[in-house]
């Protein structure tokens, strides 16, 4: 299923793709000399232009890090086993685990991504949803695991979020939204008979439901505005009836859970900079569980019979696990855990054990379970690294560096073997709110053990994991400030015996994308050059051409475009409105269906750059959408990168 709606520039895309059709075949450029006119090619589901062929060689050695396989926990299967996600083929699939370190049966097999499962409480079935080429308009599904039969259970043409079994496993809720609103409504349904679906909510802004109470009479909703921002609602089951929790209160909240006695557990950053683990009592009265904590609470689950929370610490970057006793307030530590990521925490129907998701930085995810009494741990899955070593692989250092307002900014830095210096690419995570952190990348290791290039990860101002005020930094018209956060990394860099500051490339996606654009402009004398994955060109035309259930959700990040004093801010940091100040090479990279940056926003700054006479590459995938996920999708990118980057550093 593709977007109904696109945005103007796809006459202009689709003629282009055309013409290149008759040219399929056709050696492209294998210099980054700039075009005019360049010709664009067509091979498969990529169409690219100055993209020159791979050696069978650099193929080979590529690989290897992308044919790293992780696994990640998804649920217990309630007779002893779990479901993972894992690739055995061009995306993720569920795979069954019967017991630990055992074989994986392969559950579903389609050729767009499955990346989650749900079991039923009542076990023998599961959950799950899939789109199509990336465009995100996911539809649900219901697996027997008995028959293996597939019911959709989803409406065609609207886009359904994950849906949420009640505690007896007779019935599910959701969320729904269809092309251009920006409303979520609220779905019921026995996904065994889609017949019963009903709309239980005409809902308002991005609402989905986060808990059923144990008699199945209650949802409870939460709202989400922004990251700093989102509300909390008791839903009557029967009749849609609202009642909101804390309607006073302008604070962030993460999921909820509603406890017997009527109380509510939550995650919010109320009264502190971090997220704190709560009990909402029903009388008002608040219990703070991890006040003295100064670190986020970023992943928690309720055992079934509610006396036990385990949850994860985003320290710095790392994810730790903890133990709460609901009734004490006792925090416990979790289980003893190599330094990496814990996510995804899950108890077992019993409430005896909690399966979860490992990833470190020179490991690859895996699924593992403790058990909550000894805190014994059992590792279910172990991933292929590819034929490569993972002793040889680089741990990052920690580092923080100083920027022009007196703060100290965090990041990783992955630094090759061998004295330098090095040059060095600057990966820029996107959200904005999101945070780089300390997890397997084959990128990273490949950029820096096969090319030699040092790779700094920074987390500018607007990164979440640092506190409210900290992800509050960049919003509005002080957008410019996680760019200039940029520069100070390429001033600690220049200071850095082992880096070479006069070979730097910045790579990011999504609003990174925008970041690196924005850095290419402001400091493109210190530059290389610069990797645009899916990024935004400009804001203004982003929020028109942005699928409509995101548009009032980025409004509260980026600032409203309708506001005269906004949209002059927009013309002022728009990459495409100074894209004449891009003077150094530039590869942009795109998914055709993206419903969250259109396609044209790449094609808009790609024209623009290559009309300033610079060096310009491109790849865009006809079957992907915000990010590559298939495999071959992957490699031929990292393929493209690797010469790229090869060209501009002088690398081999």
């Amino acid at each position: 299923f593709h977007m109904t709606r696109r945005p103007a520039l796809i006459v202009s895309a689709l003629a282009l793709a055309v013409a290149a059709c008759a040219q399929t075949g056709a050696a492209p450029e294998a210099t980054l000399t700039a075009q005019e006119n360049p010709l664009r090619v067509t091979r498969g589901n990529l169409v690219t232009e100055n993209v020159p062929t791979a050696s069978p060689a650099l193929k080979e050695r590529l690989q290897r890090y992308e044919n790293v396989r992780g696994h990640s926990f998804q649920d217990w299967t309630g007779d002893g086993g779990i479901l993972i996600s894992t690739r055995f083929g061009n995306v993720n699939q569920i795979h069954e685990v019967r017991f630990p370190l055992g074989a994986r049966r392969q559950l579903t097999f389609y050729t767009e991504t499955v990346g989650s499962a749900d079991v039923s409480p009542s076990g023998g079935a599961f959950l799950f949803g899939k789109d199509r080429g990336g465009d995100e308009y996911f539809q649900s599904y219901l697996f027997n695991l008995n028959t293996g039969d597939v019911t959709q259970y989803s409406e065609p043409g609207s886009r359904n979020g994950s849906a949420l079994w009640s505690d007896d496993g007779s019935l599910v809720a959701w969320a729904r939204t269809s092309a251009g609103d920006p409303n979520n409504d609220i779905l019921i349904a026995n996904p065994a008979d889609p017949s019963s679906l009903r709309v239980a909510l005409e809902g308002d802004g991005a609402v989905g439901p986060v808990d059923w109470s144990a008699d199945g009479s209650t949802l409870l909703l939460q709202r989400y505005i922004s990251i700093a921002k989102s509300r909390l609602f008791r839903m009557d089951v029967a009749t849609g009836a609202l009642t909101e929790i804390n309607p006073d209160d302008d604070v962030a909240y993460s999921g909820g859970a509603l406890l017997s006695d009527g109380s509510v557990l939550t995650v919010t950053d109320k009264g502190s900079e971090f997220a704190n683990l709560v009990r909402l009592g029903a009388d008002g009265t608040v219990t703070n569980y991890t006040g003295d904590i100064d670190w986020d609470v970023s992943d928690w689950t309720l055992s079934p019979d509610e006396t036990t929370v385990a949850f994860t610490l985003n320290e710095g970057g790392l994810g730790t696990i903890r133990l709460l006793d609901v009734a004490s307030g006792h925090v416990r530590p979790g289980p003893t855990l190599p330094v990496g990521i814990a996510s995804g925490l899950t108890f077992s129907p019993s409430g005896t054990q909690v399966g979860f998701t490992f990833n470190g930085a020179t490991s690859p995810a895996d699924a593992w379970s403790f058990d909550i009494a000894t805190l014994n741990l059992t590792r279910w899955t172990e991933a292929e690294t590819g034929g490569l070593n993972p002793k040889t692989f680089l741990t990052p250092e920690m580092i923080s560096y100083p920027n022009a307002d007196g703060m100290d900014i965090p990041a990783f830095i992955y630094r090759p073997e061998g004295p330098g210096p090095h040059p060095v690419i600057i990966s820029i995570h996107g959200g904005p709110e999101s945070q780089s952190r300390p997890v397997f990348s084959s990128a990273f290791q490949y950029w820096a053990k096969e090319l030699g290039m040092a790779v700094a990860v920074p987390n500018v101002r607007g990164s979440s994991g640092y506190g409210k005020t900290y992800v509050s930094l960049d919003n509005g018209l002080n957008r410019k400030k996680s760019v200039e956060d940029i520069g100070a990394l390429l001033d600690w860099i220049a200071t850095q015996p082992d880096l070479d500051a006069s070979r730097v490339v910045v790579h990011g996606g999504s609003y990174g994308g925008y970041m690196v654009l924005a850095s290419m402009i402001d400091y493109g004398d210190r530059l290389a050059g610069g990797v645009d994955v899916v990024g935004i060109s400009d804001f203004k035309t982003f929020l028109e051409n942005t699928e409509g259930y995101r548009v009032d959700l980025r409004r509260e990040e980026y600032g409203d475009e309708r506001d005269p004093v906004v949209a002059a801010f927009f013309d002022e940091i728009s990459p495409l409105k100074n894209a004449h100040r891009i003077t150094k090479p530039l590869f942009v990279v795109q998914g055709y269906n993206d419903p969250r940056v259109p396609y044209t926003e790449a094609e808009q700054i790609l024209a623009a750059v290559r009309a300033n006479g610079v060096k310009t590459w491109f790849m865009m995938a006809m079957d992907e959408g915000h990010g590559f996920r298939k495999l071959s999708n992957r490699e031929a990118q990292r393929e493209a990168e690797t010469l790229f980057l090869q060209e501009i550093l002088g690398i081999n």
